[in-house]
């Protein structure tokens, strides 16, 4: 498979944050091979400061997709997508900054995964601080979604790729081919967790999730009005949804939390002969954690589970 010759559709939900889309935009250019065949899909979701208006002076390869009402960045993607005439879609969102060199290392992970490629994300850096905010996902021991904040040294240098992944929305590529089969993102879901479990049902396909460490770029970070206020209830969403697939996934850091509290004070941790099973599995002497983590990690999602039921009762 190569990119050569084919045609990428950027896709960006807008809501609000004219200044922020500009620089966006500008920065977004700028950094792109001269020979790219490429497209600028702006969704805006009903924004009320002067993005609509600035979307009208825009020129090729630019073109805009008006809401007739504020859906949510599910939706509003999933409309950009239905107009984008790419073999490759790259979903991003309007409080990004790019410099050269961010593209062609996302396009060759792409490339080399060929028809196993899933979901493909890049390292995020807090453009206030400069500091890695993402650099792929985890599950974490409660069996929520965490990112990894921390890359390998020299993983820009050599393209270092992290397989068996998954990918914040902020910015991502995924095939045409495989949007389609997937059926886009999960609309039930507002502004959060969408991105999760879109790798997820790639990885239900049997498709790589990847997250290319080669590719860097700059992130505002969460600057959409609104942008977390569903976050509790998509979560209780997600794990209603994936609740198996989640508690397996959440294994490694069930089982490295379990132990680093039982090193702490291993009278509270009697079970000792779990702890050495804990740590065999840790450092790959053995293949899969203890069945009394998978029971552990099933009971952690239960408690987050009472604690959504309890929350959400009334809706």
């Amino acid at each position: 498979m190569t990119t050569d010759a084919m045609r990428v559709s950027f896709i960006v939900g807008l809501y609000n944050c004219l200044p922020l889309t500009r620089e966006m935009l500008r920065s977004l250019q700028s950094s792109l091979p001269g020979d790219l065949d490429y497209e600028i899909i702006f969704i805006d979701d009903l924004s009320t400061d002067d993005t609509r208006s600035w979307l009208t002076t825009l020129k090729a390869p630019c073109r805009y997709s008006l809401n007739e009402k504020n859906y949510g960045y599910a939706a509003s993607n999933n409309r950009g997508a239905l107009i984008a005439t790419g073999d490759i879609y790259i979903f991003l969102n309007n409080d990004l900054v790019f410099t050269k060199g961010w593209l062609e290392p996302l396009l060759k992970t792409y490339t080399d995964l060929g028809n196993n490629a899933g979901v493909i994300g890049n390292v995020q850096r807090d453009i206030k601080t400069g500091l890695i905010d993402h650099a792929g996902i985890y599950i974490n021991s409660k069996g929520k979604p965490a990112h990894l904040k921390t890359a390998p040294i020299f993983s820009t240098l050599f393209n270092l790729v992290l397989r068996n992944t998954l990918s914040t929305g902020a910015c991502f590529l995924i095939s045409k081919t495989l949007w389609i089969k997937l059926n886009g993102f999960n609309e039930s879901y507002i502004n959060s967790c969408e991105d999760i479990d879109l790798g997820l049902r790639a990885r239900k396909l049997g498709k790589i999730n990847a997250v290319c460490l080669g590719s860097q770029i700059y992130h505002h970070i969460s600057q959409s009005p609104g942008r977390k206020s569903r976050d509790e209830f998509n979560s209780y969403t997600l794990t209603l949804t994936w609740n198996a697939t989640l508690a397996e996934l959440s294994l490694k850091d069930w089982c490295k939390n379990y132990f680093e509290t039982y090193l702490s004070d291993p009278r509270d941790y009697p079970n000792a002969s779990l702890a050495r099973k804990i740590a065999l599995y840790l450092i790959g002497l053995k293949q899969t954690p203890p069945h009394e983590a998978l029971l552990g990690a099933h009971h952690s999602l239960e408690t987050e589970l009472k604690r959504w039921k309890e929350m959400f009762k009334s809706e």
